[in-house]
């Protein structure tokens, strides 16, 4: 998947396979082929929105291994190294609860494995919207072993968020998030037309006979290896760039409000239990596991002593009812919810089942299981787990690591053939893919392109921006180019 497909002028081998729209009689007729569009919107979107992919890359590797890194730097919190019986959910709790008595408990996550901690959470207003206190607790002793801020619902603490902000935005607030959405939003565009393109030269030049033919870079010749290695790589890892790019579109700015609409008028948005306890007045609210506590944080807890008495009871019917892995326990603040318990985004976890349970009576009033949600929001659920190195551990981290070293050697090459390609061996700038390309496509190809092109501009707004602005660029250079020849 190059920058830029033009052939160099030092090569005029016969062996050279000839690009779309470069033969002089090309422009007498049209060709239904979409080689020429491709090469064109590859070239400026490569060039000029490849810095961008670039740095989302880079920032992305760190972020890969951002749970690896987490565990390491802190596992005095996340671990102990003591044995034996836990103690009672309810003492661990209670234990919390008395080093931080200023602060609101709104939730527990119990430890999910041998050897972890159990975090129990609370609501600091200074933190804000995403941000809870969590005090680590040794769950075999019941004796806390320190606390910490964590962020969202996958629980991050702050170097884990401090690289995920990096990658999302580096640190730069909401402009610096322009970056990261523009990068997404075109990182698909340029490797379906790259795939274009290189399924268009390999098929000329290659025996089909196998898969081979399209995912083996040709080293036989040696001034195209570059061209080569680029294509053949930008095809190894272009189902996994595909996916990063929708993910990473649903945490953008502008394309995300849209994927958010998207999602609610197709009822794929992601289902949650009811915390309302039947009989009791109000309107029902989603109950918990998110990082908002099921909107119950704000309000004081109703006989703290009583809620973390009934916690046991709580864990214990949670467990019964299949809820095994690791899953955080939502307090009720008032008297009229239920606990909330969902299950966690962690390793090794490919479902998200909930449960509201009275701790009064140790009774269900309302379950959710992973296989009832729609198609679509388990398929999101899985790729922002996968998007965030959890859905299968460090494997899914090394995974990701690899894709981004590979998406960098993408970019470095084909910048690397740009300048390479340029007609002298002076100051002189490369230049573009021949203009013109669409006087000799066909119709066929471009009417239905151009109003894919207007579609996706809308739904995906910094695509559209961009979009004008190369054609601008690219009137404003043929003009100049018409001037010089005058």
């Amino acid at each position: 998947m190059s920058i830029t497909d033009t052939r160099p002028a030092e090569d005029n081998s016969p062996s050279a396979p000839p690009i779309p729209g470069d033969s002089p009689r090309s422009g007498t007729r049209r060709r239904v082929t979409l080689a020429p569009l491709a090469l064109r919107l590859h070239f400026y979107a490569g060039f000029f929105v490849a810095p961008f992919i670039l740095i989302a890359a880079l920032t992305g590797a760190l972020y890969a291994i951002a749970p690896t890194i987490e565990g390491f730097v802190s596992r005095d919190l996340l671990q102990v190294d003591t044995t034996g019986v836990d103690q009672a959910l309810s003492a661990q709790v209670g234990a919390a609860v008395a080093t931080r008595p200023d602060l609101t408990l709104v939730a527990v996550a119990p430890a999910p494995n041998e050897g972890d901690t159990t975090r129990v959470l609370f609501n600091d207003p200074a933190l804000g919207d995403s941000g809870r206190l969590s005090v680590f607790v040794d769950p075999h002793t019941a004796q806390p072993v320190g606390e910490s801020v964590v962020y969202g619902s996958g629980g991050a603490l702050p170097l884990r968020t401090w690289l995920s902000e990096f990658h999302r935005s580096l640190h730069l607030g909401e402009p610096g998030r322009l970056y990261s959405e523009l990068a997404a939003s075109w990182l698909w565009v340029i490797a379906l037309f790259g795939l274009v393109l290189w399924v268009h030269r390999v098929r000329k030049r290659r025996e089909r006979r196998s898969a081979q033919w399209l995912l083996k870079p040709d080293l036989s010749q040696s001034r195209r290896r570059k061209m080569n290695w680029h294509g053949a790589i930008g095809v190894w890892i272009l189902p996994v760039v595909l996916l990063l790019s929708a993910t990473g579109m649903t945490w953008s700015t502008y394309a995300g409000e849209n994927v958010t609409k998207l999602r609610e008028e197709l009822s794929w948005t992601t289902p949650a239990v009811s915390a309302k306890l039947p009989g009791t007045a109000g309107p029902a609210q989603p109950a918990g596991g998110d990082h908002h506590s099921g909107g119950q944080a704000v309000a004081a807890p109703v006989d703290l002593s009583t809620r973390i008495a009934q916690l046991d009871r709580v864990y214990d019917v949670a467990r019964a009812e299949g809820i095994t892995q690791g899953a955080e326990i939502a307090v009720p603040a008032t008297p009229e919810m239920a606990f909330g318990i969902k299950e966690l985004r962690l390793p090794g976890t490919f479902t998200v089942d909930s449960l509201a349970v009275d701790g009064s009576t140790g009774t269900v009033t309302d379950r959710l299981a992973f296989a009832d949600w729609p198609l679509m929001a388990k398929l999101t659920n899985w790729g922002i787990a996968f998007h965030m190195g959890l859905l299968f551990g460090l494997l899914n981290q090394l995974l990701l690591l690899a894709i981004m070293a590979g998406l960098v050697t993408v970019i470095v090459l084909g910048y690397r053939m740009w300048w390479q390609r340029r007609p002298t061996r002076r100051s002189a700038l490369p230049a573009p893919p021949r203009r013109g390309v669409l006087r000799r496509t066909s119709p066929w190809i471009t009417v239905p392109l151009v109003a894919a092109a207007v579609a996706v501009g809308w739904f995906l707004p910094l695509i559209g921006v961009s979009l004008v602005v190369f054609l601008l660029v690219d009137v404003a250079l043929g003009l100049a180019a018409r001037a010089d020849e005058v």
